[in-house]
């Protein structure tokens, strides 16, 4: 079968790839030990709930639905697997889960040995997650089986007229948690019906970290209340259209926190500023307040950081696609991104709900930063709009409890 034809020849190439690259290294490693890790730490009288994503950001979406089981239902052990080193490596020691690790690849073979030393309760794939031998089985166990935060398009395989296969793996969730209406349309036009429209845990989630958001006192300083224009997950074509802006503006302060924090990248900003800098990691008390400019070259700070801003800049709008735009919009501050943004369904409705604004050039970006500097009105009805965007969308985790049976 071509599809498990697909998934033996990718094996075979992180295996080729190990030697040579730290990411299929370390996924290669994560493999190696994931059955006797799991005989070591499920503990054989508890039941397990297993969760599934793809990486960082689909954990991000399933983690108010692990949080809330978790709560309301101690009883369970909570399993929770990955497929990427970049999701395993941040969160294999978080705290909501019994057991972290990577998922073995989607072989028969490995399918079968994994759920008969698991046996979980019920699993819940996040977004994107359709392993097919995984999915088949866990139907043919009569383990009842969720996808949460899903979203569907027209040009996915699912809707191809060579798609039957991968229709087939749809019928086996017990039930599919979908983003909006359109999904829920695409789903019953190939006979999917155990569909219900939530909306996306990813509301309630920014909601959460505003609620959680750590207090940064040197970013505090730093701002010493004066505009603060935030740009977040910026990648070099966001940087140069932005510090260009900031070297004009000394009535603006200005904190980057870039996508990418090698040393290289950093000196490339660093080389574009015309106004003084201080990164975050050699930040004190003292040099902060001279600073105009504050360069986050550190890891997990940023979900925080939004809060000290006026204006945010999200990156990555130049390049694949945007990042997390809801992160900043929950701070009630607006949000401005580059010209690529079409695939995220949340950038859509708040360029709708004018609570975030597309820019593809340094003219476009001058002249609404110069509106948004001149007029406070504009300024704070943006930002209301963005926040209440966030919180008319919040509450699909509740949804999803509600129609669960544990």
């Amino acid at each position: 079968m071509l599809y498990d034809l697909a998934i033996a020849i990718y094996d075979i190439l992180v295996h080729l790839a190990a030697p040579f690259s730290r990411k299929p290294r370390k996924m290669m490693k994560g493999h190696w030990v994931v059955y006797e890790l799991l005989r070591q730490q499920l503990e054989k009288d508890v039941r397990y709930i297993w969760f599934h994503a793809a990486s960082l950001g689909e954990f991000e979406q399933g983690r108010p639905l692990i949080e809330k089981i978790r709560a309301k239902y101690p009883d369970y052990g909570i399993l929770l697997t990955f497929f990427s080193p970049s999701g395993y490596e941040v969160r294999k020691n978080y705290r909501g889960a019994d057991v972290v690790c990577y998922l073995p690849f989607d072989k028969p073979r490995n399918v079968k040995k994994f759920l008969d030393i698991v046996n979980p309760c019920m699993a819940f794939f996040i977004k994107y997650e359709f392993w097919k031998n995984y999915l088949d089985e866990l139907h043919k166990r009569r383990i009842p089986v969720y996808s949460i935060s899903s979203i569907f398009r027209r040009g996915q395989v699912f809707f191809k007229w060579y798609g039957g296969t991968y229709r087939h793996v749809l019928r086996d969730f017990d039930h599919l948690f979908v983003q909006n209406e359109r999904s829920k349309r695409y789903l019953a036009k190939i006979g999917i019906g155990r569909v219900t429209v939530v909306g996306d845990t990813r509301f309630d989630r920014v909601l959460q970290i505003r609620e959680e958001a750590k207090h940064l006192p040197l970013v505090e300083l730093f701002k010493n209340n004066t505009m603060t224009f935030v740009a977040g997950s910026s990648w070099q074509p966001d940087e140069d259209l932005f510090i260009e802006y900031f070297n004009q503006h000394p009535e603006v302060k200005l904190i980057i926190a870039p996508h990418v924090i090698d040393e290289n990248h950093l000196v490339e900003i660093i080389r574009k500023l015309k106004r003084p800098y201080v990164r975050y990691t050699r930040a004190d008390e003292k040099n902060v307040r001279k600073a105009d400019c504050l360069i986050i070259d550190c890891f997990g700070l940023l979900s925080s950081i939004y809060r000290y801003g006026e204006i945010a800049y999200i990156g990555g709008g130049f390049g694949v696609g945007i990042h997390n735009t809801l992160e900043a919009a929950v701070y009630g501050i607006p949000v401005i991104f580059g010209p690529k943004y079409q695939k995220f369904q949340e950038a859509i409705q708040l360029l709708e709900a004018k609570g975030a604004f597309s820019v593809k050039d340094y003219e476009e970006l001058k002249t609404l930063l110069d509106r948004m500097l001149a007029d406070e009105v504009f300024l704070r009805e943006s930002g209301m709009n963005a926040s209440n965007y966030v919180t008319s969308n919040a509450g699909a985790t509740d949804k999803i409890m509600s129609m669960i049976n544990f």
